[in-house]
């Protein structure tokens, strides 16, 4: 079921109190009940402990790439540092691993503020069909001039609530077409990534959603496939397909706050790269993790942010960020000319057990 209207009304004025846009609100009265929620404030990290348990940093081998090669300085390559993906992926240069995406803004906004992250560095942006803005997108890949094979462009589809093989096949294969139809509006006419925002209902119907994107990709509309808010049972339905194009990726909450054990090692297992959409979750004012992290902060000249991001660089995985400013914006992408002690690792790790 999904909220009440009454309710729907009082999450978007909750949204609007808190400055980020229609969006987030309508992406979590869409949601299934029981689904990973989004957090409502970005700039958050660790308001009370969270069950699950901490992965144990010293035993997470990070993703496809060494922390040494994830924290030197990136050189030419604007974007941050970048990792070879598991599979095809688009510009040469590989998958960066700090992502703009695109989830609670209008239009006009994500226009605005992909000149903006664009200016700034950022080269990787996941384009959310939750919130109704890649057109906006688009157009401002086309308006920026900076070459299209300089980027690496993720569109999403929503099928989760298409129940049976066939039905959650159509519901998909339409999302793609959707995708691609807003895309021309910069030109687009290749992604680099698709991604399920959800799994579907049950095992059938995650079948047909994967068929659709594999589909997409015979087509030669997109190279790369990617899940998100998958578990390990239901990524191992997608990889027991016959002949299956594997997920290359797949993005979840992740963060210092919540980071339940395994949560790296069962991607990992199975070649597919984690990408936190709440990597700064749950970071307030006051609460037990800003003394650790402004502590390890000043050693590096970096934020408390800044050192939370490159823990998650570290423990193996890569992030989507948001912003409406130029200085959280250069904040968030200057994480990859440091690098954490085992020791600090370890510690951050401990903050939410």
């Amino acid at each position: 079921p999904t909220a009440t209207p009454a309710t729907a009304r009082a999450l978007i004025s909750m949204v609007h109190s808190l400055g980020v846009g229609v969006g987030m609100a309508l992406l979590l009265v869409s949601s299934p009940v029981g689904a990973i929620q989004p957090p409502l404030s970005r700039r958050s990290v660790l308001a009370a402990p969270v069950a699950g348990g901490a992965v144990s940093a010293l035993g997470v081998t990070p993703l496809l790439v060494p922390p040494s090669a994830a924290g030197a300085a990136t050189g030419a390559l604007k974007g941050g540092a970048r990792v070879p993906l598991k599979g095809p992926t688009g510009p040469k240069d590989g998958f960066p691993l700090a992502s703009f995406g695109l989830q609670v803004y209008d239009d006009q906004t994500a226009y605005d503020l992909t000149l903006l992250a664009l200016d700034v560095g950022y080269r990787n942006f996941f384009a959310s069909v939750l919130a109704g803005n890649q057109r906006g997108f688009a157009r401002a890949v086309k308006d920026s001039g900076i070459p299209r094979e300089e980027l690496y462009i993720c569109g999403t589809v929503l099928s989760n609530r298409a129940k049976g093989e066939k039905a959650a096949y159509d519901k998909t294969a339409l999302g793609c077409a959707q995708n691609m139809g807003a895309m021309a509006a910069g030109n687009i006419g290749h992604l680099d990534m698709i991604m399920l925002d959800y799994p579907g209902p049950d095992d059938d119907s995650i079948r047909g959603q994967w068929r659709a994107f594999e589909d997409m990709k015979k087509d030669g509309l997109v190279d790369s496939l990617a899940v998100s808010n998958f578990s390990p049972e239901q990524l191992d339905v997608v990889l027991a397909m016959p002949g299956v194009t594997k997920p290359t990726v797949n993005q979840l909450p992740y963060s210092l706050a919540y980071h339940p054990k395994n949560i790296l090692e069962y991607n990992t297992e199975r070649g597919i790269l984690v990408q936190s959409w709440s990597p700064l979750s749950r970071v307030l004012p006051g609460k037990k993790s800003l003394p650790v992290l402004a502590d390890i902060g000043k050693k590096y000249g970096k934020s408390e942010a800044q050192v939370a991001l490159r823990w998650i660089v570290q423990t193996g995985a890569s992030y989507s960020c948001q912003s409406k400013s130029r200085a959280h914006f250069a904040e968030d992408l200057d994480v990859f000319d440091f690098e954490l002690t085992e020791a600090e690792v370890k510690a951050l790790s401990a903050l939410a057990a």
